[in-house]
């Protein structure tokens, strides 16, 4: 939007400035200053001014030295236990993509299903969600990409009618970014802004979602959504009518061949990424004999944290620390600096100020209340970072929920939901850029195929969170 940076910055900090001075809504001295620095950094966010993780350190300069929150109580905020959680997972997913399981998996899943032009496109499609569901959104769909791009170009030697070549391209592309984004709703790690809004949930209640549940109640609505994504490309929007070939068969099967026999590495890391796995969804149980308390976060940094003690085939370890480069070290602090703000705002008593405000929504009813949160969400999404708006709309829907005596999960599990589901927009998520750069796929089609799959997305999201949350929770 800003040409340069640095006057985007100042125009910013002028205006905020302004609204200090002029303060158009008559708060204290506090609240005034909170707002301030919350007004910033949503712009500096929304506006991608500076880095995410950069702005998230602004609670820790201005809310000390305006007595707000002290020093140490900000810092617990970087330290969350769900911040933890994540690193594990981080690790997990580094020691996956460093060995190639990654990528031994999806071929795998191509071969099973098949090559004709809808069974590879389903092949994509389940490898792609099923990756997403443990390795960030972004990640998953620039390491399927490659793979996406060389099946293309051995399609295009199969002299396919130019339709039939187009419409197949563009729906591959349409499912690397789409299916990483609604793959990664299944679990707390699959996208930030899960787990920004766990982290919410146990700094506000006490009491996050775990791994097992939100695997139980989400998993299902990520399926769905994904059988109707690849219904609506393959029946209805772009069908291809491309039969099996022999050269895509012969292409994966050289592929496979490529990677050579599973390696002692890969299962190893194999062995250590299901064992986290099993432990998160069995802690229950486990909880009932063991010792202490077992945690999400410490069952992840167990096995993290044991890639670095593990023998490799070179005898070296799975994971050395020189690996760690690759680690997205910049989310665990923007989650951190979310809940900073979020405390602010709850201690200076704005959020209850806008739970206030919102109680004029009473009137409408539950129902039109969470259909309206969904709408804003998914759409906002669009022109926002998803994990910005998580973190900033999260305090706010839970001083909705208490004003108007609902459900904190119902209401920030639906928006936050939503926030991943944005297809409109090659900015909506990095998986959209990631795939439009590739020329594939003209802005019209995505905005055509986005805007039916938002509606989707929003129907199934209210259907889920209205009838079927309740009854699991």
């Amino acid at each position: 939007m800003f040409k340069h940076r640095t006057s985007g910055i100042l125009i910013t900090a002028l205006i905020v400035i302004f609204y200090f001075w002029i303060n158009p809504v008559h708060l204290n001295e506090q609240q005034l200053m909170v707002s301030a620095v919350a007004i910033w950094m949503i712009s500096l966010w929304v506006l991608e001014l500076l880095p995410l993780p950069v702005v998230a350190f602004f609670p820790l300069i201005f809310f000390p030295s305006a007595s707000i929150l002290s020093w140490d109580e900000l810092a617990k905020a970087y330290s969350n236990n769900m911040i933890f959680l994540f690193f594990g997972g981080f690790l997990i997913s580094l020691a996956i993509e460093k060995w190639n399981l990654h990528k031994r998996i999806a071929l795998s899943i191509i071969r099973v299903t098949g090559t004709s032009g809808n069974q590879i496109l389903l092949g994509f499609l389940i490898s792609t969600a099923s990756i997403s569901m443990w390795l960030s959104n972004t990640a998953t769909t620039m390491m399927m990409y490659p793979m996406a791009v060389a099946v293309i170009q051995m399609m295009q030697q199969t002299k396919l009618s130019q339709q039939s070549m187009q419409n197949f391209s563009l729906s591959l592309m349409i499912i690397l970014a789409y299916a990483s984004n609604f793959g990664g709703l299944a679990t707390v790690i699959g996208t930030p802004p899960n787990l920004a809004f766990n982290s919410f949930l146990q700094s506000k209640t006490g009491n996050a979602i775990s791994f097992f549940d939100w695997m139980l109640i989400c998993t299902p609505l990520s399926v769905v959504i994904l059988t109707f994504l690849y219904f609506l490309l393959t029946k209805f929007l772009y069908p291809n009518h491309i039969h099996s070939s022999e050269t895509i068969k012969n292409y994966i099967k050289n592929e496979i061949h490529q990677l050579g026999k599973t390696q002692t590495s890969e299962k190893r890391v194999l062995i250590v990424f299901v064992t986290t796995a099993m432990m998160w969804i069995f802690k229950d149980l486990l909880n009932k004999i063991a010792p202490f308390k077992i945690e999400d976060a410490w069952i992840a940094l167990m096995g993290g944290l044991s890639l670095f003690m593990i023998k490799s085939q070179d005898n070296k370890t799975l994971l050395d620390w020189e690996d760690t480069k690759e680690m997205s070290w910049g989310i665990l602090f923007l989650f951190g600096g979310g809940i900073a703000l979020a405390n602010a705002l709850e201690k200076v008593g704005i959020l209850q100020m806008i739970g206030q405000q919102m109680l004029s929504f009473s009137s409408l009813g539950p129902t039109m209340i969470l259909l309206i949160i969904i709408l804003i969400s998914i759409f906002l999404s669009e022109v926002m970072s998803n994990i910005a708006q998580v973190i900033v709309l999260a305090p706010i829907i839970a001083g909705v929920a208490e004003s108007l005596s609902l459900s904190i999960v119902q209401l920030g599990l639906a928006m936050t939901l939503a926030a991943s589901c944005a297809s409109m927009l090659p900015m909506g998520t990095p998986p959209n850029a990631i795939v439009y750069s590739s020329g594939k796929i003209p802005l019209s089609s995505m905005l055509k195929t986005g805007l039916i799959m938002n509606i989707i997305c929003v129907i199934l999201i209210f259907v889920f969170c209205y009838y079927f949350l309740p009854l699991v929770l």
